[in-house]
């Protein structure tokens, strides 16, 4: 396993911020960490990455304990802390290049214009860090986590504060990555993790309570959700009485979520609903429970 964390436990005084976690993430995966303000998602990845020493419990990186080498598992991560703190006085293949210096690479112009490359900072490398946008500052930050071309990938919150389109950019990025490295990344946007993953940890109040795949824990609400689209205007009671809708969201004029205990039968009604009143159907469609609500669910 490239990550394996036993029974990690963090106390802070009296508070346990992480409360006897286990978890493994093999080669090729790209794992969502997900969890409220304060649950310990950030703390786990500081232990897992050697920046903080964990009260007990054991924490490896590709067969490598983090408290007996911690040096040798840093060779193994490229790390991208929720901070993202650059010297923005540098510029871009500057920074690249201390950080190369860093790693002790032998081919320190090579390593930079890979990095450079691999992130598309090729537009913004002749820049200071200063001049350049937020999402552009977050490449640079990926970038010199990738420097030294590391097998397993640790991002904290790397689309923060991003727009939509540098959203869409980073998250390219680390799709490629996870091609063949490990990546591991907690996020508070939780449609960047059903974009980009396929498996999610979910930590609450410092214990783990879920992992597994996405699509096992949507499936495992117990409810499945229809999305309808109408050309005319309707109440919602209409949709209410329906046998197989246990409660009806309203989008806007013409859109409906329903959510219901079986999706076929809710369809069926709904198309004889329309037949009978007369309405026209634009768009019908279902699938699991959103991400979002199975979130709020477990760390209610």
């Amino acid at each position: 396993m490239s990550i394996e964390v036993r029974n990690l436990v963090k106390v802070y005084g009296t508070q346990k911020a992480v409360n006897d976690v286990s978890f493994t993430v093999g080669k090729g995966e790209i794992v969502g960490f997900l969890g409220p303000n304060g649950a310990g998602k950030s703390t786990t990845l500081k232990i897992i990455t050697g920046y903080l020493e964990a009260s007990s419990g054991q924490a490896s990186v590709c067969g490598i304990p983090v408290d007996k080498d911690p040096l040798a598992v840093k060779q193994k991560i490229g790390y991208l802390p929720e901070s993202n703190a650059l010297y923005t006085d540098l510029y871009v293949r500057e920074y690249l290049g201390f950080m190369a210096e860093v790693h002790q690479l032998k081919n320190k112009k090579e390593a930079v214009e890979r990095a450079i490359a691999l992130v598309g900072l090729t537009p913004e490398a002749g820049k200071k860090i200063w001049q350049l946008s937020k999402g552009y500052k977050q490449r640079v930050g990926i970038a010199a986590a990738l420097i030294h071309d590391p097998e397993v990938l640790i991002l904290d919150e790397p689309t923060s504060g991003l727009d939509p389109n540098q959203i869409l950019e980073i998250r390219e990025v680390i799709q490629q990555q996870g091609k063949n490295k490990t990546v591991l990344f907690s996020s508070h946007i939780l449609q960047e993790v059903e974009a980009i993953c396929d498996r999610v940890l979910i930590i609450s109040k410092g214990k783990l309570v879920a992992d597994d795949l996405l699509s096992n824990l949507q499936d495992s609400s117990g409810s499945e959700v229809v999305q309808v689209r109408f050309k005319e205007a309707l109440e919602a009671a209409w949709l209410e009485r329906l046998p197989a809708v246990t409660s009806v969201s309203k989008k806007d004029t013409w859109n409906w979520e329903l959510e219901c205990s079986d999706a076929e039968q809710a369809r069926k009604q709904i198309l004889t609903l329309a037949i009978e009143e007369n309405l026209s159907i634009e768009a019908l469609q279902s699938g699991s429970k959103k991400l979002e609500e199975v979130f709020r669910h477990l760390t209610s």
